[in-house]
């Protein structure tokens, strides 16, 4: 049904028979039929010289939308639009929902007939937290003008806080965001699975474990489905919806509502540790932690990312993340970890000395006050000392050589990644490492970067790192097969790779 309030917005705009029509056929309209029923107010042909030319306070004069009266429901044009939905629509259920919740319109105050928010806690201590945090985001969108004192008060209404799974007994979508533990989230899909009404989708936020194995912990897997959002979730764009072997398209196609409704970008991945973004990641930090043991610094290493083009570097970026976030997803993956991989056990260190990032003051970093970083000689005592442990013997490493290793590492995952399936085309994991992992947009995602650089060059180069490392720098048969067919990896598909 349309998002947005629309079933609200647009009774006050027009005409209800229209109105109605539209809400529940959803049937598109041109320009000059949505002036003509008043929906909208100006057509023309030159829109930057019309938007320059219109009169603030005529904008400011404007009623808003929710301010504006319903009309009065008539039953002979709602009986209408039902036999209209019998017709055309049969065994489709959201048309009449729509207009049932469209009548609800007419009846309530706006606030009150938008859509509303449970947010569940393990406990009152989870409740309290809870209520503080959104307390916050909510003030701060009141200092920044988007929230005025009317619409903070029906926000702040809009929600229910409750630790009792009971309360979520008339939810159309639940959104689970505990820490990354199989066992808790299993836990709170099971007793939610047995609360929540049939239709309800459950969604999980996590950032790397396996969709299908909590899907599993409930009676109905196909309306389970992954919601990754990316910190700060209320203002970061991007949006990974995570396709179990078991989601249905109902829950598919309601997942990428909720992702419009939000003004998300939603990207479809598969299933894997760390789905696109996160799995690009791990390989990143892997790379760079390499070229740390070997020979470089945290602040050489993040001065060549942000000469790049990103805003910050690997090891910053951790240290305002926390590092204990990194540490605890290797631990889930030590049981599985390639024995032959190389593993650089510097990161392990920095936790178990209680280095865990901004957070606690050190990290990669020192920050005295809490503010601004400055470099801490004792980690490159670290560094060395374990250097030594591992019979590395250190050499300098290039400014160049460290954007290369790092990127080649991003793009030689990515396109496993797209090889898997996991990612349908290299078009989807442009769009993640820009809008979710800070790839300079400038030069068009991680895959677009790539096609410049050229994928015979990139095997090149990858090849001659595999000498030093045949595990870590296996090249990807997604780039062999595109260097043998001359394909660049934006004209890759999943099916051509046995061609």
């Amino acid at each position: 049904i349309p998002g947005a309030g629309g079933t609200q917005r647009l009774p006050r705009l027009i005409d209800l028979e229209t109105a109605l029509d539209m809400i529940c056929f959803g049937k598109p309209i041109s320009a000059m039929t949505a002036q003509s029923i008043g929906l909208i107010q100006d057509i023309d042909d030159d829109v930057t010289e019309a938007a320059y030319l219109v009169n603030t306070e005529d904008l400011l004069c404007r009623v808003p939308t929710w301010e504006l009266p319903f009309p009065d429901w008539d039953q002979d044009i709602a009986e209408k639009i039902t036999q209209k939905i019998d017709e055309r629509m049969v065994g489709q259920n959201a048309p009449k929902r729509a207009l049932e919740i469209a009548k609800l319109g007419s009846e309530l105050p706006f606030e009150t007939a938008m859509y509303s928010v449970v947010l569940l806690e393990e406990d009152t201590d989870g409740i309290e937290r809870a209520r503080q945090n959104v307390g916050r985001l909510i003030q701060a969108g009141v200092a920044r003008g988007i929230l005025d004192e009317a619409k903070k008060l029906a926000l702040e209404a809009s929600i229910t806080y409750s630790h009792d799974y009971a309360s979520t007994a008339d939810i159309d979508l639940m959104i689970e965001a505990a820490f990354e533990n199989m066992d808790v989230k299993k836990s709170i899909f099971a007793q939610l699975d047995a609360h929540v009404p049939e239709h309800a989708i459950l969604a999980t936020n996590t950032s790397y474990l396996d969709v299908n194995e909590i899907a599993d912990s409930t009676k109905n897997p196909s309306r389970v489905v992954g919601l990754h959002f990316f910190a700060p979730a209320h203002i970061m764009r991007l949006l990974e919806v995570v396709h179990g072997e078991a989601t249905s398209d109902r829950t598919l196609s309601t997942a990428y509502a909720v992702a419009k409704k939000l003004r998300k970008v939603p990207v479809l991945a598969g299933v894997c540790d760390g789905f696109i973004g996160n799995r690009i990641l791990a390989r990143y930090r892997e790379a760079a932690d390499t070229i740390l043991m070997d020979g470089s610094t945290p602040w050489d290493v993040d001065e060549a990312m942000v000469n790049f083009g990103y805003a910050m570097g690997p090891y910053e970026a951790q240290d305002l993340s926390g590092l204990d976030i990194a540490y605890a997803n290797r631990r889930r993956q030590d049981a599985t970890r390639d024995p032959n991989r190389r593993y650089i056990p510097i990161s392990d260190r920095m936790v178990d000395e209680g280095r865990l990032g901004k957070k606690v003051g050190v990290g990669w970093y020192r920050y005295p006050g809490g503010k601004g970083r400055v470099d801490d000689p004792l980690i490159e005592d670290l560094i060395r000392e374990e250097a030594h442990f591992a019979k590395v013997t250190r050499t300098e490493i290039s400014e160049a050589e460290i954007q290369e290793q790092l990127l080649l590492a991003m793009i030689n995952e990515a396109s496993d990644i797209l090889g898997e399936g996991i990612a349908h085309s290299a078009a989807e994991i442009d769009l993640v490492s820009v809008l979710g992992y800070g790839f300079p947009r400038w030069r068009g995602g991680l895959m677009h970067y790539a096609d410049e650089l050229g994928v015979p060059n990139i095997v090149n180069r990858i090849t001659k790192l595999a000498e030093t490392d045949q595990v870590a720098w296996k090249l990807s048969d997604v780039l062999r097969h595109c260097e043998r067919t001359g394909t660049k990896l934006s004209e890759y598909h999943l099916n051509r790779i046995d061609s």
